[in-house]
């Protein structure tokens, strides 16, 4: 199983100490601006850097160690993540250094079958690039695809140079990409290989946008745009840009969520998918959302009052800043009882009854 278990984080951007927060199928991050919800979310983005061995790019792009380590350096002297899934685990310590790089102080992974107590085994220390893809342990064999698979999607940017409207190449279709730069690829795909997913997604975006009438797709080309036509036009294609930004953020929502499930990680990071969203594409997509959590693991992070009205209570983890450190609890409905008897989930947050808001 590669959804996660158990996540710990030190000393990472805004997250001081964070001991094993225990992951469900669905975990809808709620806090402030500022709170460090997306510093969460971004750990799976760090994560991947360092699997894929770009470790000390990603930190030198990112502003040197200082701006990774919580209160950089002269208050943090390490950062260290540990990722329980299944039986097996993966765990790194990183240190900074004086020519502003971050290098492993240990990286290990973890099973109950090792012979020492905690169950781990050292696959490196002292190096700038993860070990992971060439270690020989067996047990890795079942960490890296899980590492592999956890995909963090963003489909913030609708701006005219955005990925997503660009042309890009039509075999480039293996995955849906983090920022959906290869959607129409992936819809093709779909539509000749998943027709029954294809027209789900059609469908759905039709009750959030009435006029779309479906996507257009040209014969015989190596590179691919995002086309579509309006209801009952189908002879005038019309180019991404024509969306406004919410529907095309919506087409992107569809397309993941209702992509097959053989074709979906089994852990889906979402950041703030409610934006630019109408109340009732919210509804819809809520929907979606607790489809996909009957199967696989979802992480959303969210300051949308009226998704997480469509939630249960123990879905929700809601996130503050202490003391200049994002803490995280998830909510609980015993204590909240009382109070939902006569308030949404949506109105105790914006009572500042459940946290998560604006405090000095």
């Amino acid at each position: 199983m590669s959804k996660l278990n158990k996540i710990t984080i030190q000393g990472y951007k805004s997250i001081k100490k964070l001991d094993q927060l225990e992951l469900k199928n669905l975990n809808i991050l709620i806090g402030a601006n500022g709170a460090g919800k997306s510093n969460f979310i971004s750990v799976f983005k760090f994560l991947a850097n360092i699997f894929n061995q770009n470790l000390q790019s990603y930190v030198a792009k990112s502003g040197g160690p200082d701006v990774l380590l919580y209160h950089g350096r002269k208050t943090t002297d390490n950062i260290t993540m540990k990722f329980e899934f299944g039986n097996n685990a993966y765990g790194i310590r990183l240190i900074p250094t004086d020519d502003n790089r971050l290098i492993f102080q240990s990286e290990a992974i973890f099973y109950p079958g090792y012979k020492n107590p905690e169950g781990y085994r050292v696959i490196g220390t002292g190096h700038s690039e993860s070990n992971l893809k060439e270690a020989k342990k067996s047990v890795a064999n079942y960490i890296r695809p899980a590492i592999r698979s956890w995909k963090v999607y963003h489909f913030h940017d609708t701006s005219d140079n955005a990925k997503v409207k660009q042309i890009h190449q039509v075999n480039d279709n293996l995955v849906l990409k983090g920022d959906a730069s290869n959607l129409a690829a992936y819809l093709r795909r779909l539509k000749n290989e998943y027709e029954v997913n294809y027209n789900q997604i059609v469908n759905t975006i039709q009750l959030v946008a009435p006029f779309f009438g479906d996507f257009i797709y040209r014969d015989d080309i190596e590179n691919i745009q995002l086309e579509w036509y309006e209801q009952g036009d189908p002879d005038t294609p019309f180019k991404a840009h024509m969306l406004s930004d919410g529907t095309l953020r919506f087409i992107c929502l569809a397309t993941l969520l209702l992509q097959p499930f053989e074709l979906m990680s089994d852990t889906i990071l979402i950041d703030e998918p409610e934006l630019g969203l109408h109340p009732y594409a919210i509804n819809v997509l809520s929907e979606l959302i607790k489809r996909v959590a009957e199967q696989k693991q979802l992480i959303i992070s969210s300051q949308s009052v009226e998704l997480i009205n469509c939630f249960e209570v123990e879905d929700i983890i809601v996130t503050n800043r202490e003391k200049g450190a994002t803490t995280f609890e998830r909510l609980d409905t015993e204590k909240l009882a009382v109070w939902l008897d006569e308030y949404s989930l949506g109105d105790l947050w914006k009572q500042n009854i459940i946290g998560g808001r604006p405090s000095r």
